[in-house]
């Protein structure tokens, strides 16, 4: 998680983790990591891009091969999903 929040959303500013956007990292004895995680907004243009970002900021870590990301949408991502840090940041309460 650490790594990923190097990950930041382009529009936003802030990082994926601290929006809420990662449901969950898995890995395997392998050292595959399937990365579950979602985007603010269905058809988001910078998927192709925040996709890419997670890929390179895990595979940095020794250790691990392959990095799968999952895009879901459901659960629905909301604005409860975020941190209060990433609150604070874009000015929400």
């Amino acid at each position: 998680m650490e790594a990923l929040e190097e990950v930041i959303d382009p529009e936003l500013g802030v990082d994926i983790v601290n929006l809420g956007l990662v449901y969950g990292v898995d890995i395997d004895e392998n050292g595959d990591v399937l990365v579950t995680m979602t985007l603010t907004t269905m058809g988001c243009p910078l998927a192709a891009t925040i996709q890419h970002e997670v890929r390179t900021a895990l595979s940095s870590i020794e250790g691990i091969n392959e990095v799968d990301v999952n895009i879901v949408w459901n659960p629905p991502w909301t604005k409860d999903k975020m941190s209060r840090y990433a609150k604070i940041a874009l000015g929400i309460s």
